[in-house]
């Protein structure tokens, strides 16, 4: 069994900074952001269907209960186009669901790239496709290892609510393996993200050790530090759809 990467997850923080809430704003928050409790899918295991398209199922974690975890393609309401990368196009439509029998499917395998802990899970064709994840009952965090990036900025991550919204993007900042993670400190509103090329990857990614849980798994910094995480460590993201509902 591979080592867990809980150690190295980045995790991405709701923030607030003086006088004003700021939604889903993304920042490093550094190395050892889940705790122990988190929950980790490695794919040394297939799941209960097999290597492709996996499905795991956990029982009562904190601060979630039952859930069942499903990789795939894309959602339904999106698109999967391009050929060699295939990337997505649309909005999911609600509630969140995967498409699995349109042949895009996600699948364990191998990878010889410096720095991958094998097996590992890739989109279709190999690397160069997206992969969505879709949790059955929401999270507040989720992180993950990709990569091998050869370009910056050439891949986004984003997130959905049950609903379809789109809680935020961002896109890979290194070359080579980086760990991303998403929080929400107002509660377990993840329910999926998808993975996909949106620009120059010349050789496509895959991911590994994902890691989620509720905030009782994640340790975030005091609501007061976050002002100096922002000024200190850069904005990384982007300004969430609650956050124009709220305008």
């Amino acid at each position: 069994m591979k080592s867990s990467s809980l150690v190295t997850t980045v995790a991405i923080a709701t923030l607030f900074s003086i006088g004003e809430r700021v939604e889903a704003a993304l920042v490093n928050l550094g190395p050892g952001s889940f705790t122990p409790a988190a929950t980790a899918i490695d794919f040394s295991t297939p799941g209960i269907n097999g290597s492709t398209n996996p499905i795991y199922n956990f029982t009562g974690l904190p601060g979630i209960g039952d859930i069942t975890v499903s990789f795939g393609g894309h959602f339904a309401g999106q698109t999967i186009s391009g050929g060699f990368p295939n990337t997505i196009t649309g909005t999911p439509t609600g509630p969140l669901s995967l498409v699995t029998d349109d042949g895009y499917d996600v699948f364990i395998t191998d990878d010889g790239a410096p720095g991958a802990t094998s097996p590992i899970l890739s989109g279709s064709p190999t690397f160069n496709g997206p992969i969505s994840i879709l949790f059955s009952t929401p999270v507040a965090a989720v992180g993950l290892k990709g990569g091998f990036f050869d370009a910056i900025g050439g891949t986004t991550i984003e997130a959905f609510n049950g609903s379809g919204v789109s809680l935020g993007s961002i896109t890979n900042s290194t070359l080579g393996f980086e760990f991303y993670g998403l929080f929400d400190n107002t509660g377990n509103n993840i329910s999926g993200l998808s993975f996909y090329i949106t620009g120059d990857e010349p050789a496509g990614f895959e991911i590994d050790d994902l890691t989620f849980g509720s905030a009782s798994v994640v340790l975030v910094p005091e609501p007061e530090t976050y002002a100096m995480l922002l000024t200190g460590l850069g904005l990384l993201g982007f300004m969430a759809y609650r956050r124009k509902q709220n305008a």
